[in-house]
């Protein structure tokens, strides 16, 4: 797709990459644009990023239909980016078209097309916001029309936690969500970590320097931390293609390649 499209919303640089862009272009996407792209490649000769953006892609996956089978009717994607397909919504409404999605990204190319996607769909939405603000998103006119903040929410953090700095304090954001949902609901959350390949993630960090969304991976009891107040599920905290596989080879030979932690836990 060239960088004169149509569908670029105003005031969008799109000399500037962006992770949102990046993912989609990482998972075949055509919404991105040639500093994405640039941005991309090069992260690809520091991690197997393709492999990492398809395995947490997975595990989207597996973790939406796990809350689905737990009786979880609607869902808030904190930070969904682009909509490629496979989306909450998509995934959901597969098993049940009534589950509600609230989408958040503060990506205007991401929030555009997920404008445009779900113009005819009454149960799902998308806000402009940042997952940073937790009462600007929460008390937001267009969650509260879909989402019933009383009843279990399925809390999606799926690739997102590692655009926050220490200095944000993502654990303390973490519990903010926590503290506002239901008991019964769920957070399912997954992040860059350096624990596999330290060497190869300290480049990708310095390849997103040049990015409007630098990164900031974490060692697995950081990670953990996020999930405080929470009762975790088996398997646990685990590399992304070993929580609950669908097939022993999907988790393959060399699970840590996936280079992100993923978890799914129940608020008691």
């Amino acid at each position: 797709m060239t960088d004169s499209s149509s569908w670029v919303p105003e005031g969008v640089n799109t000399a500037l990459p962006s992770a949102a862009r990046v993912y989609d272009y990482l998972l075949g996407g055509g919404h991105n644009f040639s500093g994405d792209r640039a941005l991309a490649e090069k992260l690809v000769t520091v991690v197997p990023a393709r492999d990492m953006a398809r395995l947490n892609r997975a595990f989207l996956r597996r973790a939406v239909l796990h809350l689905v089978d737990a009786g979880i009717t609607q869902f808030l994607d904190l930070g969904s980016g682009i909509p490629t397909v496979g989306n909450v919504h998509e995934i959901a409404h597969s098993a049940d078209p009534d589950i509600r999605v609230v989408y958040v990204d503060y990506e205007p190319v991401a929030v555009a097309h997920s404008e445009l996607m779900l113009a005819d769909e009454p149960n799902a939405t998308i806000l402009q916001a940042d997952m940073r603000d937790p009462e600007k998103i929460l008390n937001s006119p267009r969650v509260r029309d879909l989402l019933d903040l009383d009843r279990p929410l399925g809390l999606l953090m799926v690739g997102v936690v590692q655009f926050i700095p220490d200095a944000d304090d993502p654990w303390a954001l973490a519990a903010s969500y926590r503290d506002a949902m239901a008991p019964g609901s769920y957070l399912a959350l997954s992040a860059f970590t350096w624990d596999n390949a330290p060497a190869g993630m300290a480049g990708a960090v310095e390849v997103f320097k040049n990015s409007q969304d630098p990164i900031f991976p974490r060692a697995r009891a950081e990670i953990m931390r996020m999930f405080d107040g929470f009762d975790l599920v088996e398997p646990g905290l685990v590399y992304t293609p070993q929580w609950r596989p669908e097939r022993p080879e999907d988790v393959g030979d060399n699970a840590e390649r996936s280079n992100l932690y993923a978890g799914v836990a129940r608020k008691p």
